[in-house]
């Protein structure tokens, strides 16, 4: 099974961090976390990038927040899919990230979920490699029946209780 890199921009992402890791580990998929900053550590982050695929990776997730550029750079490196998680934090809140994450342009994409949406980051991860893992896309499917499961569960106990 291919792994999914996550590099976070700073130690103080790791909080936000942890939803994705907890989710791969919840779906049993191999996963590497590093530190590299897009401009504190330019070389390193290139380096990982570049080198992604030979190193057995399927996708990369990217933490960062205020001027956020790590999943751009990151991008701007390899071909394989690169999720950004925009951090809240700054003067803006996180909308700064959002945006800085969001609108990269023709030619590098970078999927971007919500601002410190780390779980679903590890989710669209876990489903760009379910497309060639019929494993992991079963596991998909069972996770998805028992989020729905568990909605269901709590309508009986609303209605019941009101």
């Amino acid at each position: 099974m291919k792994k999914v890199g996550i590099i976070m921009g700073s130690d103080s992402d790791l909080p936000i961090v942890q939803k994705a890791v907890d989710m791969l580990k919840s779906l049993e998929i191999p996963y590497e976390v590093h530190i590299y900053s897009a401009h504190r550590t330019p070389v390193e982050a290139r380096d990982f990038a570049l080198n992604a695929r030979a190193n057995g990776f399927g996708a990369i997730i990217c933490a960062a927040g205020m001027a956020a550029h790590l999943a751009g750079a990151i991008a701007a490196n390899t071909t394989l899919p690169v999720v950004g998680i925009p951090c809240k934090g700054g003067m803006m809140d996180g909308l700064d990230a959002l945006l800085s994450t969001v609108q990269m342009p023709t030619g590098i994409p970078v999927a971007t979920v919500a601002i410190n949406g780390a779980a679903n980051a590890a989710l669209l991860c876990a489903q760009i490699i379910a497309v060639e893992d019929a494993a992991l896309a079963a596991k998909l499917d069972a996770k998805r029946a028992a989020d729905a499961k568990k909605v269901l569960e709590k309508d009986v106990s609303i209605a019941a209780n009101l």
